[in-house]
This record gives structure tokens, C-alpha cells and sequence, in this order.
């Protein structure tokens, strides 16, 4: 869909003038970690009063799949591979945030050497938990909690899941 105010790619539009008058939306990756006994692991960061799931936004030029294993990096000291896309859930604009799209990616299981190993950075992240699927979605907000059923769902039948608001649709 275009506007009078969105150029429109054709005969005298550049590409690239048509490419930077296009909407723009923020992304975020999330990784899904557990531990042997199968809990989901939950961060307590410093810049809100609430807990979240491991992950954080998408740099320029930076694909979800790397900017999940830089969040895991730097939010806990650990080298893994992201693992196998759960969700990727459309968040509507509210007060205060624009839209977004959030992909989720299944991290699997870490190893007791690989806990004992986290350093989480002080800036960042004040502490850590892992907890019981049905304690995590109590102790994260709604959306999160949504999302994070959602994709405990799709880990549990293999697949990939589209959300919009951390609610499967249609």
C-alpha cells in the first residue's frame, strides 16, 4: 500500500530513494535457554522492574540470527548457536513503543558447566533464573508470557509459529 507521501518505485524513482521512504519497524531476538531439568531461563534486567527472556534488539545491518548469539554473548558469557526459529511475533505500537517483530529462537539446553560459567554484566542484567514454564509466564509480563507459551508450544510440536501480540493467529 503507498501514499502521496511514499514515493513509488517506477520510471524516475531510484530504488534506493524508494527503499529509505519505506517503513521502518524495530526488531529484537530472543533465545529460549533451559536447563537439564527443562526450566526456562528468565534475566532480571537493570532498566525495567520486571523480568524478561534473554535476547535484545537487532543492530543496522545485523541479522536476528547473529544479533541472538551476540545477546547471548554479552548478557551471559556464552558461545552457542542460536537453534532453530520458534516465532516470529508481530507487537502492535502501544504508549511509548513503535511496532516491532520479534523473532524467537529455541537455544536448548545448558550444560551445568556453561551455567556455572555465567557472568552476567552489571549494567545490564541484576540477576537470573531458571524456572518451571508455568513460574516464568507468572513472573514476565502478559506479552511475554504469551509468547513465551506460544513458543513452549511450537518447541513442543516441532514447528515454527507466527504470532501477532504473543498470540497465535487464525
Amino acid at each position: 500500500m503507498t501514499s502521496e507521501a511514499t514515493p513509488h518505485a517506477g520510471p524516475g524513482v531510484p530504488v534506493a530513494a524508494f527503499d529509505l521512504a519505506l517503513p521502518r519497524k524495530r526488531m529484537a531476538s530472543t533465545v529460549l535457554l533451559f536447563d537439564d531439568l527443562d526450566r526456562v531461563l528468565v534475566v532480571e534486567p537493570t532498566y525495567v522492574d520486571f523480568m524478561e527472556l534473554p535476547g535484545g534488539s537487532v543492530d543496522l545491518d545485523e541479522s536476528p540470527r547473529q544479533a541472538a548469539i551476540r545477546e547471548v554473548k554479552e548478557e551471559f558469557g556464552l558461545d552457542r548457536d542460536p537453534g532453530r526459529l520458534l516465532a516470529i511475533d508481530w507487537v502492535p505500537p502501544r504508549p511509548g513503543r513503535s511496532e516491532g517483530l520479534i523473532v524467537v529462537f529455541d537455544g536448548g539446553r545448558l550444560t551445568v558447566e556453561e551455567i556455572a560459567g555465567i557472568r552476567l554484566p552489571a549494567d545490564e542484567l541484576r540477576s537470573y533464573a531458571f524456572l518451571p514454564a508455568a513460574e516464568a509466564a507468572q513472573a514476565l509480563p502478559d506479552l511475554l508470557a504469551r509468547r513465551l507459551l506460544s513458543c513452549l508450544e511450537a518447541q513442543e510440536a516441532a514447528t515454527t509459529v507466527y504470532l501477532e501480540n504473543g498470540s497465535l493467529t487464525g
